[in-house]
């Protein structure tokens, strides 16, 4: 299964219309959000345009009110972290690193463990652990760009919003 990782959006909603439009042809079905969608029209518009399920981690801008993501059922909201399973890898999803360490103490055995918040694209292995960062889809600070991660292979592939073929 191909599953989109995206960050940092910052109402950017321009990037997103690309960025769906690009996953929606890849075939993604599930797409992780590792926080600062920002405000409640930028909430609306995503989910429910995007009709596969959506792991969503709230970020330091985000200005929506949780209780709102209840309106979206394919939607599910882990709060500062959270960590779910797929393809039989466990994925762990925060916002600010700080939060790693809440994260292992409750889930010891991710896999991959997915992060924001710095905007800077990262991928480094730590052990057993894949730590990435997708960068910032809204474009703030570096150029736009998230993450897919095929979970039958692993390969897991950083990508820059306007290097893609869009035809």
């Amino acid at each position: 299964m191909l599953i989109a990782i995206a960050a940092d959006l910052h109402d950017n909603l321009a990037n997103w219309q690309i960025f769906q439009d690009y996953i929606k042809k890849q075939g993604v079905r599930t797409l992780l959000f590792c926080g600062d969608l920002t405000d409640e029209e930028t909430l609306q518009a995503i989910c429910s345009k995007f009709n596969g399920k959506i792991y969503l981690i709230a970020g330091n801008a985000d200005n929506y009110r949780p209780e709102k993501i209840s309106e979206y059922p394919n939607v599910r909201f882990l709060g500062r972290c959270g960590w779910l399973e797929i393809d039989g890898l466990k994925i762990g999803l925060i916002h600010e690193m700080e939060y790693r360490s809440q994260l292992l103490s409750e889930q010891p055995k991710l896999n991959y463990l997915f992060y924001g918040h710095t905007h800077k694209p990262w991928l480094t292995k730590e052990n057993r652990l894949i730590i990435a960062n997708p960068g910032t889809l809204g474009g703030v600070f570096y150029k736009a760009c998230f993450a897919l991660l095929e979970t039958k292979t692993k390969k897991l592939e950083l990508k820059i919003l306007e290097q893609l073929d869009k035809g």
